[in-house]
């Protein structure tokens, strides 16, 4: 029987375990930690990613865990507009939808089948060779399969070791995630409860409100960006700084603000690879290594493709490596995947850069510029379904 190693048991490593074990492999899912569990946040799924999941498991009842994404522009702090909202149309293909985690987790997991998962494994060596099968160990045991997945985020090992030109660095910014809980949203008028995005100088914010359902506490789910490194404060003392720093902007950010505990913030300082590794795919022996998700192409998350490329690379790999048995043909789905996602990653990574610069916009003249330009750029790039970004469609 075919065998297959992933490494990280994130969103991408689960996906990517799930899609190959549906199509006959029997697969091995390394994580480091104890257990598997869901960051306490939300996703945005953009139409790639829906369909991305759809693809990894038609009967995986993604509807019922996502909610609709609602259009609520863009303001400056005073609230006047940059951008009004308007009503999203999927045409034909999903809508764009917010789904939390720890409803995506349970999903993901019970799509494993018979997948064999070991916790508290961290791999800390990748083997390689034109005759040897790739393999991984964690300096006590080895573990060798006919493909590696490295789905093991941005600090991968295995792509240290694979492709050492790709090294993690600063975007420049801090970011913080809250998921508030229904029961304990404020009351807000019909506009501020559609959530949006706001835009200040060198600081952002995003409100989505989530589905009744969502983790069974329903709720709204916040973003806030500032300029700078990560804080090393507690908290309690972070959170105060935000409170401190989105004073006086309109509702409903100084309002979600308020209600949010400190144990509720997930403080991040957002890294991005650059440049991105030569190559997604190696291969080794009878088979290779693969890299996915944040291990190939972390980057900031202005266009909110993080997920959903990961669940791209996951649906492209289960689809080449199908039918692929060991030897010339799997090696070569190896390549195959590495020429297919490459390009397309390289793309959404250029045009994630210039977003980048938007939406850190600091100074008179910059803001002005950001200002002018978002009128141009909100419709092409993050409006109907983000075109061309997220018009991806699964391979056969």
């Amino acid at each position: 029987m075919r065998t297959a190693i992933v490494v990280g048991a994130g969103m991408a490593g689960l996906a990517a375990a799930g899609g190959l074990a549906r199509t006959g492999w029997r697969v091995t899912l390394l994580e480091r930690a104890e257990r598997i569990v869901a960051p306490p946040t939300a996703v945005v799924l953009w139409p790639n990613g829906r369909r991305a999941l759809d693809s990894l498991d038609p009967d995986g009842g993604w509807s019922a865990i996502a909610s609709p994404l609602p259009d609520g522009g863009i303001r400056r702090p005073d609230g006047q507009w940059l951008v009004a909202p308007r009503t999203r149309s999927g045409g034909n293909g999903p809508v764009p939808a917010v789904v939390h985690l720890e409803d995506l987790y349970d999903a993901l997991v019970a799509g494993l089948g018979d997948t064999e998962v070991r916790t508290g494994f961290e791999a800390a060596t990748v083997r390689t060779g034109a005759r040897r099968r790739p393999a991984v160990s964690d300096g006590r045991t080895v573990l060798e399969a006919d493909l590696l997945v490295a789905a093991d985020g941005i600090d991968s090992r295995i792509r240290a070791a694979l492709a050492p030109e790709a090294a993690p660095v600063s975007s420049g910014f801090a970011a913080w995630q809250a998921v508030i809980p229904g029961y304990r949203v404020p009351d807000l008028s019909a506009e501020a409860a559609l959530g949006g995005e706001t835009l200040g100088a060198g600081y952002r914010f995003v409100s989505i409100p989530l589905g009744p359902h969502a983790a069974g506490k329903g709720g709204v789910y916040w973003v806030a960006t500032a300029a700078g490194a990560a804080r090393p404060e507690p908290p309690a003392t972070q959170l105060a700084l935000l409170r401190r720093w989105f004073d006086g902007w309109h509702e409903p950010v100084g309002e979600l603000l308020a209600v949010t505990r400190p144990e509720e913030l997930v403080p991040q300082g957002v890294r991005e690879l650059r440049p991105l590794p030569r190559s997604f795919g190696f291969p080794s022996g009878p088979g290779g290594v693969v890299l996915l998700g944040d291990a190939a192409h972390a980057m900031p998350h202005h266009l909110g493709q993080g997920a959903c490329l990961a669940f791209e690379d996951a649906a492209t790999l289960r689809a080449l490596m199908a039918g692929a048995a060991p030897g010339d043909a799997l090696t070569a789905a190896v390549e195959t995947y590495s020429r297919t996602r490459h390009p397309r990653t390289t793309s959404v990574v250029r045009q994630n850069r210039r977003m980048s610069a938007v939406v850190q916009a600091r100074g008179r003249l910059a803001l002005r510029a950001r200002d002018a330009a978002l009128n141009h750029m909100r419709p092409r790039m993050l409006g109907r379904t983000l075109d061309p970004v997220s018009d991806w469609t699964p391979p056969e």
